[in-house]
């Protein structure tokens, strides 16, 4: 969740890690710091905020050396203060330290540190790191690295850590356990970010540092080996997408470019992937395991927040059109509990980053235990795609808004695709395979239609959002949106939100139902239409205020609900792709509306990369 970006070359390296720092400003902090070697000493600056102050705080000396770290920090052990921000360094203020992940055994190594002497000015467990890497050089005879390697076989948790020293002025150490790190390769110069996105404005061509990897970075030339020191050889990958796509094109918030992206990524998830003539569906990451998939007994799909509502609509379409039993379970909870899972079973890893450290460990709890794991995910070259048994990409491009849009209908599509593909392989028709084809190719034309109501929804939107509580309200396909729609306004606006099954109101929820409760109900044509009309009928006679996301042809809806915003009629399992854009929408303006961070909410952060 916090951002590592760093430099070593021939240029001024402060200016590359700010503006490195603002690329990864959409991940989510409370604090930032830098650090660079100078006179044989670190010097470190670090605010509590945001880069634009600590950009002002920069000492005018720090700006002529060409190595440095920065960072921003996403609180967990200790308050988001200036003391507990990074970088840390240890006691002789020779190294500094930046560092994502959490340390499991902080304590137990402080408190050993703390009765040889060795003081501490902040409450976090990344403090510790650097004053053990301090302890260890006592021992290496001069050797830095080692020294890094030696304290990182003392510590327990995640980490993806940056390390500089005077004691070796000309490189930069990097590993890796749970917390991903990329290394950027230039021309006599090298970067290392947790995230690609701070470093494609300087080069394209990336390596990915694996788990319980260390690599030495210098200005001319890297070496990475495993934390016993023994070599490892790297693939250089090139990144696929352009500066364009993390700028906000003339949009107020990077969320409002990315709901409106939607009509061309759902179309870039579609593309090249559609037989027609075959009425089935090609998906390249999958080619070489079709027999897997056609033998699968079970299918298991984990994944957490907004890529778990995705999952329960994958649940749904798969069991209906393939019939194949599916469980979806939510990857924190799935990597504890001690799971059935065999070999019989395919597991499927959804993650927009691809980075999600509870998605990532049920991914190995589930090749542990002998199941074919395979992915769904955006980042190319992320750590599920590399480790997973196969997968396919959404190809969503980058989201930079922490409330996940255009992913969310872009992995609906690939279920969507998915599903198609499994359907056939278990009998399904050229015809049926065919006719829901062609009504999948039609959704981008759909979706733009309702991104031109904006200014409708908008309007409700301002009625609303000085509401303290929304019930959100689906069945069958379209309960998952519910509970997505309801996410969203929490997530960006910080009204407390819920979204129910239509019929479970009555068990609970409807004693909520006053005048002043909005109610959004998602009543598209489906089987359930008259039962969700039921519910609604529930809701109106209790004077609640009913927001129905309907059809363009439903003529009934107007004389029950207060304000219908329409959608186009489509296939049921496409029913939450549409459905869904107009509670994004309304989301968004609510939150707007209230004077929120749309982009930056407090305390979320894009890729929840720690426990």
């Amino acid at each position: 969740m916090c951002g590592i970006v760093g430099y070593i070359g021939k240029q001024k390296a402060l200016p590359i890690i700010i503006e490195g720092l603002k690329r990864l400003e959409y991940r989510g902090y409370d604090s930032a710091g830098v650090a660079t070697v100078g006179n044989g000493e670190i010097l470190v600056t670090r605010i509590s905020g945001k880069v634009s102050e600590l950009e002002k705080s920069l000492p005018q000396d720090l700006d002529n050396g060409s190595l440095a770290l920065g960072h921003t920090r996403w609180a967990t052990h200790g308050e988001p203060t200036e003391r507990n921000a990074h970088p840390h360094i240890d006691c002789e203020n020779k190294i500094a330290l930046v560092h994502n992940g959490i340390i499991e055994n902080y304590q137990a190594i402080r408190t050993k540190l703390e009765q040889v002497g060795h003081k501490f000015t902040s409450d976090t467990d990344t403090e510790i790191l650097a004053h053990l890497i301090e302890e260890m050089y006592k021992y290496t005879d001069g050797d830095f690295t080692n020294a890094v390697r030696l304290a990182l076989k003392e510590v327990d948790g995640a980490y993806g850590i940056a390390v500089i020293s005077a004691h070796a002025p000309d490189r930069i150490i990097v590993a890796r356990k749970g917390s991903p790190l990329v290394i950027g390769i230039g021309d006599g110069e090298h970067y290392i970010a947790s995230d690609a996105a701070a470093l494609v404005r300087h080069t394209r061509s990336v390596v990915y540092l694996e788990d319980g990897e260390v690599a030495v970075l210098s200005r001319d030339d890297f070496t990475t080996t495993t934390i016993d020191n023994i070599e490892v050889e790297k693939t250089v990958h090139k990144l696929t997408f352009d500066i364009e796509q993390i700028e906000k094109a003339g949009f107020p918030h990077f969320m409002l470019k990315e709901i409106h992206e939607q009509p061309t990524t759902i179309a870039d998830a579609l593309r090249g992937r559609i037989l027609f003539e075959e009425g089935d569906v090609k998906l390249g990451g999958l080619r070489d395991v079709l027999d897997d998939l056609r033998k699968a007994q079970r299918f298991i799909i984990t994944a957490c927040g907004t890529s778990w509502h995705a999952a329960l609509v994958g649940e749904y379409m798969i069991e209906q059109y393939a019939r194949v039993p599916v469980e979806v379970e939510y990857a924190s909870e799935f990597r504890y509990r001690n799971p059935i899972v065999t070999e019989n079973d395919i597991v499927w890893a959804i993650s927009q980053s691809g980075e999600t450290a509870d998605t990532l460990a049920a991914v190995r709890e589930a090749k542990m235990r002998g199941a074919k794991v395979f992915g769904i995910v955006n980042v190319v070259g992320s750590s599920i795609a590399r480790e997973t048994d196969g997968g396919v990409y959404i190809h969503a491009g980058p989201e930079i808004g922490v409330a996940s849009t255009k992913a969310f209908t872009s992995q609906l599509t690939v279920l969507s695709l998915l599903t198609v593909l499994m359907a056939r392989l278990r009998g399904m028709s050229i015809t049926d395979g065919y006719k829901i084809l062609s009504e999948l190719k039609s959704l981008p034309k759909m979706v733009q239609g309702i991104l031109d109501q904006t200014a409708y929804i908008q309007d409700i939107a301002e009625r609303f959002s000085f509401a303290r509580n929304f019930l959100y309200l689906g069945r069958g396909y379209n309960f998952p949106v519910a509970l997505e729609g309801a996410l969203k306004l929490k997530e960006i606006s910080y009204i407390h939100a819920e979204g129910y099954p239509a019929a479970e109101m009555k068990h609970g929820p409807i004693a909520l139902i006053d005048e002043n409760m909005p109610v959004v109900v998602v009543a598209t044509h489906d089987a359930s239409y008259d039962k969700v009309m039921s519910n609604i009928q529930e809701v109106k006679a209790r004077r609640g205020k009913i927001i129905a996301i309907a059809n363009d042809n439903d003529t009934e809806i107007e004389r029950h609900a207060n304000y219908v915003i329409r959608i186009p009629e489509t296939l049921d399992l496409f029913s939450p792709i549409i459905s869904s854009i107009p509670l994004q929408l309304l989301a968004y303006y609510i939150a707007v509306f209230r004077g929120c961070n749309v982009d930056q909410p407090r305390n979320l952060a894009k890729s929840v990369t720690v426990e």
